[in-house]
């Protein structure tokens, strides 16, 4: 068992090229390698499919905005318990929304977190998808139409919804940790946290 996960995690040397030029670009964006993106490199063909649909969900343009999804992750993150998700998630809502503290008021307790009439519409639907799926009902859906909220939109709730009900569940399997600077991110500036956290921590 590595450090980070129950499972083989293989050097990014030995990865296919593919795989390695993507860990590597965001390396370079974040100046860490995030370890979602190595808990599963050992299987390459789960590893695509995985990112191909995280990108779909977590990096188009259109719907959601960026902050919106991120808060939809930790919210029901939180909800599945996963220490990865809400830490790392967390970092990326505080960069998206440029607010230092609503990731943390999410994870704690969405009802009382500062959030837009639309954002608190959005975070209860997909926790309640989250906690008690089998609960949803049209009257639901209805009234995230009745609040303005696009089918596409109210489509991409369920989905980054049910997609992270699958990260969090891989986090716990594999007990894959959040990386250090994903504590520090969006609170301190990139300089900072890369003197704070361990170099060897850095490096993954």
């Amino acid at each position: 068992m590595s450090s980070i996960s129950r499972f083989p995690v293989p050097d990014l040397e030995s990865l296919p090229d593919d795989l390695r030029a993507t860990i590597e670009e965001v390396a370079a964006k974040t100046g860490f390698v995030p370890n979602a993106y190595l808990n599963i490199a050992h299987r390459p063909d789960e590893w695509r499919a995985f990112f191909a649909y995280y990108s779909a969900l977590m990096d188009g343009d259109e719907g959601l905005s960026k902050a919106e999804r991120e808060l939809i992750v930790v919210a029901t993150s939180a909800v599945n318990d996963c220490t990865y998700c809400v830490v790392a998630h967390g970092a990326l809502a505080r960069l998206q929304s440029k607010n230092p503290i609503v990731a943390d008021q999410v994870a704690v307790d969405w009802r009382k977190a500062d959030l837009t009439p639309r954002e608190r519409a959005i975070v209860e639907f997909a926790v309640k998808l989250a906690e008690t799926p089998a609960e949803v009902v049209d009257e639901d859906i209805e009234r995230l139409r009745a609040g303005g909220l696009t089918e596409d939109e109210i489509w991409q709730i369920g989905a980054i919804t049910a997609f992270f009900a699958m990260s969090n569940r891989l986090a716990h399997f594999t007990a894959t940790p959040p990386n250090p600077e994903f504590h520090l991110m969006g609170r301190v500036p990139r300089a900072t946290y890369e003197q704070l956290v361990k170099p060897d921590a850095a490096k993954r």
